[in-house]
Formats: C-alpha cells, structure tokens, sequence
C-alpha cells in the first residue's frame, strides 16, 4: 500500500531523523484518555511551545490522538526553514505513539495544506483525512475538521491572510521577549497576542462569527458537536444546541481538549511552569 511518507519524498526526512524504539516513558502511572484533540502547534516556527508540548504528549496518553490542523505552519517554512530538535522531538513522539497503537489521525489546516493532497493515506502509521468524525462514549458524533474553510480572509483573501500570518508571528516574537523578562520578574506566562485579540472589538466580532459558522454546520450535518482549530481560542459551549469545542493552540494558550472513557470533555490549559498538582486547569462539559 502506497502511504503518504512514500508520496513525500525524500526531503520529509529532514522531519523525522533517526527513528526512536525507546519505551514511551509517558504511558505508565498517568491518567489514560479515550482521545485527545490538539491543534495548531505551527511546528516550524520559533512560537511554537515544543517542550511544553512534548511534556503534556508524555504524560496524557490516549486511545486517539486527533491533530486539527496547523500542525506543521508550510507558511513560514517556505520564508525560512527553521527547525530545530525539539520540534523533531514532537514528530518522533508521534510516530512513537502511533507504532505502539495509538490511533492517530491527522487534519490538515491552511498552513500545512500541502498535506490534504495525501487525505486517504497513512504517513508512518498517521491517518491524513481532510475531516473526521469522532463518536464519543456516550455515543454522541463530533465532526473534526481544522476551520479555515470558515474564514473569509483566507477562503477570498489569501494575500490578506499571508499579512496577518507575518503581523501574528511579530507578535508572538514581542511576546517571548516580554516574558523573558516577565520570568526573571517572577511572573507567570501571559498572552500579549491573546490579549490584543480580546480587546481588539473586531476579532471579537470574527471570533463570534467563526464559531457561530462552524456548529452551524455542524448541526447541518447531522452532528451533535464540532471540535476545531484555527483561531486559537480555546472554548467549549453550547451554540444554539450544537456543542461547540475549540482546542486552542500550542504557540499562546497551550490547551487541548480530552474526553475521558466515561465521554466527559474537558479542556486543559498546560503550564508547565506550575507544580505537577496544579499544572492543569479544566474547563468541563458533557454534551
């Protein structure tokens, strides 16, 4: 069976590197989930957090693992190639968790689109699908899809939605220094970008729309909830009846969405700078 790793070519080895067979030291003595939902980890970018991922991926271990979208950022990788260890880290653990039976499955969004070429096919073990459908334990269907094909800029405006990629990632950048400093300061991790976005009455307004767009075509189709990515706005509500999840981002708020085996959801906020009691803080809801 032709898989996508052959379709790549060989230049997606400078992804993977060598192959990892170590035990997965994050499996035993931690709480285990019915699935798990990131997304938007732009791996390729100095923004992303990759420690802080590689350290929530080693101790929240999953039946399946659902990555929305934006997992690689294609983007800015073709402006400059930057990729260090710890972002091959996060590729080896994936590979590693898929090898040793976790289902994962793979959605592309708009940064890494080169990827929905390969929809139908597997890349070392991971499912590349365009859209998914989870069926939780209470038997309740969520569509899984990454969102952008419910933003206007980038559907009718990509040249607008390449600006505010390149304005987003001097953001972040401003970001890191001013945390740097907030560090030394002794504070906690704080959200310049996130904070502008709040405040901001205009991406309030999209934020609004977004969601509202994407349950209600969720609804549409016949689904109880939708879990998606892209603006990276963790949220869970319910929209007129429609389950509506967001699981956020792994460049600002560093959340993910799990359901448990009993088919309650939650989304976590991991920081990794608190203690191992407090390192997560749930927002919960059973549909």
């Amino acid at each position: 069976m032709r898989t996508a790793l052959d379709a790549a070519g060989p230049w997606i080895a400078q992804f993977l590197g060598t192959t990892d067979d170590d035990p997965d030291p994050g499996t035993g003595g931690h709480r285990h989930y019915r699935a798990v939902f990131i997304s938007d980890l732009h791996l390729g970018t100095p923004g992303c957090q990759a420690d802080a991922l590689l350290e929530f991926l080693k101790t929240h271990p999953s039946d399946t693992l659902y990555l929305v979208g934006d997992i690689v950022d294609g983007w800015q990788l073709r402006r400059k190639w930057y990729w260090p260890q710890s972002h091959n880290d996060v590729v080896q653990k994936l590979l590693k968790r898929a090898r040793k039976g976790c289902r994962i499955i793979f959605v592309p969004g708009n940064h890494d689109e080169f990827a929905r070429q390969f929809a139908g096919l597997h890349f070392g073990g991971i499912e590349v699908a365009t859209e998914a459908v989870h069926v939780m334990a209470t038997g309740q269907r969520l569509w899984v899809i990454h969102g952008d094909y419910f933003d206007a800029v980038v559907q009718s405006a990509k040249w607008l939605a390449y600006l505010g990629d390149n304005l987003y990632e001097f953001t972040l950048k401003l970001n890191r220094y001013l945390n740097h400093l907030r560090g030394r300061l002794g504070l906690p991790y704080w959200s310049l970008s996130a904070y502008l976005k709040h405040k901001v009455k205009t991406a309030l307004n999209y934020v609004t729309e977004f969601e509202g767009a994407v349950a209600r075509e969720a609804r549409q189709r016949g689904h109880h909830g939708v879990v998606c990515g892209h603006i990276h706005r963790a949220e869970m509500r319910t929209i007129d009846g429609t389950l509506y999840c967001n699981d956020g981002d792994w460049v600002e708020s560093r959340t993910a969405l799990v359901e448990h085996p009993d088919g309650r959801l939650e989304l976590l906020h991991w920081n990794p700078h608190a203690a191992a009691t407090s390192a997560l803080t749930p927002q919960q809801a059973t549909p």
